[in-house]
């Protein structure tokens, strides 16, 4: 039986995977991946600073700490890292191929949690994960790329999209232990929005809010950035890494 915790990282995933879709759509009709990116990130930390001011006129106070700040920057790192290295993985390669090594997220957030001493190594966590890993292999058909399609940086890019991937994981598991959810996401999505904004093409990026896309900008964000993280970092509360990493398996 699914803990109500776990199924609010499902949740999560499942809205993560609408939001992919969505992007493929943006990315059809000529809009860059790294701008869809950053409006994504965007509109997350607009819908949580609405959060926070709506929390705040009920009343409720709460103040900054060390802690809460850092694990949110690292945090918001993780966030802007997946998304960068995981576009320079399907440039360098294939949709297939930066997939599956993006989703080799689980083996990484397992070797730390394992190390840090957070879980401990069962039968059951490793069939899991080598379960996954082969469902990812098989649902994407890397096998079927040809050799030559594959660089060096493609893979390195696939992998460290899995190791952000990861680290956002912990970031938010733990910047949760420190303060209220909407604070822990401002800060993230800050973070994220001005690590990508060197990176995007501005000139397209300021045409979106007068574009005829603008909705499904919005409508990305809302999935992939606004209530999807929400019900991410309240899930990972009770949810031990380990399992919230293979659960959001379910995005692909």
């Amino acid at each position: 039986m699914l803990l109500p915790s776990t199924v609010l990282v499902i949740a999560a995933a499942l809205q993560w995977g609408l939001a992919g879709g969505l992007g493929s759509l943006l990315i059809g009709w000529g809009w860059a991946p790294e701008v869809i990116s950053f409006w994504r990130a965007l509109v997350g930390l607009g819908c949580m600073v609405i959060w926070l001011a709506v929390i705040y006129l009920q009343g409720r106070r709460f103040s900054l700490n060390r802690r809460l700040v850092l694990w949110s920057l690292i945090a918001g790192m993780g966030v802007a890292g997946n998304f960068t290295f995981y576009f320079i993985s399907i440039g360098e390669g294939s949709v297939a191929v930066a997939a599956t090594l993006m989703y080799s997220a689980p083996v990484f957030v397992y070797l730390v949690s394992f190390i840090g001493g957070v879980e401990r190594p069962t039968p059951v966590n490793l069939s899991a994960i080598a379960l996954v890993m082969v469902g990812i292999v098989l649902l994407t058909g890397i096998y079927r790329a040809e050799a030559g399609a594959v660089t060096i940086l493609g893979i390195i890019s696939g992998l460290l999209a899995g190791l952000s991937y990861a680290l956002f994981i912990f970031g938010f598991k733990y910047a949760g232990n420190y303060g209220p959810a909407p604070s822990v996401l401002v800060i993230a999505f800050a973070i994220a929005s001005l690590v990508l904004l060197p990176l995007i093409d501005h000139s397209q990026a300021l045409t979106v809010p007068v574009s005829a896309d603008v909705a499904w900008f919005i409508l990305l964000g809302l999935l992939g950035a606004g209530l999807s993280f929400y019900c991410y970092l309240t899930g990972l509360r009770h949810t031990p890494p380990t399992t919230a990493s293979i659960v959001a398996m379910v995005e692909p």
